[in-house]
């Protein structure tokens, strides 16, 4: 082998040896540093070893620090991602219910790499999947794909949508034909992978779960719905929709309790404009896409929060609430009918 490509070869395999067994606590001395290129075929003096560390961190700027205590060990300093990086993306995979069981197992494995074996054991420590709930759509990964091909390209896609029986197995809607639309970009929300893309036959823009979507085409058609995508200011887009339910966006005048503050910034952002409207209450005016949804999260504020305007809103949530109040009276009086008869 020309000296050259040993040379190489060598500098590479000490670069991943203190890669995987030194970090800012952990380091090897030169006698193991020898003795695990050894393992790897390689031998070498130890003058060259000084050498190739002096390399490494003028050549290719790779922080290494030699530490001296009874004897001297080599340590790693710092790599591309901090450690407590790596565990907030190891807390986002695991928290994602799109990524699948699997690939979490997957993602996790490729992200404890780019840390020491050291590290990668108190990253394994924080893995619990057990019971979570997670997508079983494994092809999501490829959708993701052949959607962004697709915005690049500007180009349309078809796909076939499921659903599922009360059986709990998966059914296509529409009896399995094709949804076409033009795509334009791919939203994290609600803890969902959603699609958000232009329907040229209802002129207005749908959502679509990702990891439902199965058999996508990328087709040879012109995205349709570029001007009207112009006007959507995403930002603020993804705060009006509730649950990713499609519509259009009314302003509403909503009154919250003083102590409700944290929930409506974690909605609505911390850039919203409030009004005081007595020692106890706060009103905002928002942008929102009235749905069930909409309702459900106002109604799970109890009575800290109500629709001041328009009023068609507010009457729209109080006959909801009607709606659900008498399918309990009538769940009540059947039981009582059932009581009476000794059933």
């Amino acid at each position: 082998m020309p000296r050259t490509t040993s040379q190489k070869k060598k500098l590479f395999a000490l670069y991943q040896i203190l890669y995987q067994y030194t970090d800012d606590n952990n380091g090897l001395t030169m006698t193991e540093i020898l003795s695990k290129l050894q393992n790897r075929g390689i031998l070498a003096e130890r003058r060259s070893i000084y050498d190739d560390i002096e390399i490494l961190k003028n050549d290719f700027d790779i922080d290494i620090e030699a530490r001296k205590t009874t004897t001297t060990r080599y340590h790693l300093q710092s790599r591309e991602f901090e450690l407590s990086e790596l565990k907030l993306l190891v807390d986002s995979v695991q928290a994602s219910k799109f990524i699948t069981e699997k690939k979490t197992y997957s993602l996790i494995k490729k992200l404890e790499k780019l840390c020491s074996k050291y590290e990668a054991q108190s990253i394994q420590g924080q893995v619990y999947l057990t019971n979570r709930i997670k997508s079983m759509n494994q092809s999501i990964y490829y959708n993701t794909g052949d959607i962004h091909k697709a915005i690049t390209e500007g180009k349309q896609i078809s796909f076939q949508y499921l659903t599922y029986t009360i059986a709990k197995e998966e059914a296509f809607r529409r009896g399995g034909a094709h949804y076409q639309v033009s795509p334009f970009a791919l939203i994290y929300a609600e803890e969902n992978y959603y699609l958000l893309a232009f329907d040229s036959k209802t002129q207005i823009f749908k959502h679509y779960r990702v990891d439902r979507m199965k058999n996508i085409q990328v087709s040879a058609n012109d995205r349709e719905g570029v001007e009207q995508f112009k006007q959507i200011d995403m930002a603020r887009y993804t705060t009006q929709t509730f649950s990713m339910f499609g519509g259009e966006a009314e302003k509403l005048i909503l009154e919250f309790s003083n102590n409700l503050i944290g929930v409506v910034i974690d909605r609505f952002g911390k850039d919203i404009p409030t009004r005081k409207t007595d020692e106890k209450h706060f009103q905002v005016s928002v942008d929102v896409v009235v749905s069930e949804q909409f309702f459900g999260w106002l109604f799970g504020l109890g009575t800290g929060a109500r629709i001041v305007s328009p009023q068609s809103v507010a009457e729209r949530m109080r006959k909801s609430l009607e709606d659900v109040k008498k399918i309990y009276e009538v769940a009540e009086s059947s039981q009582r009918l059932l009581k009476d008869a000794g059933l």
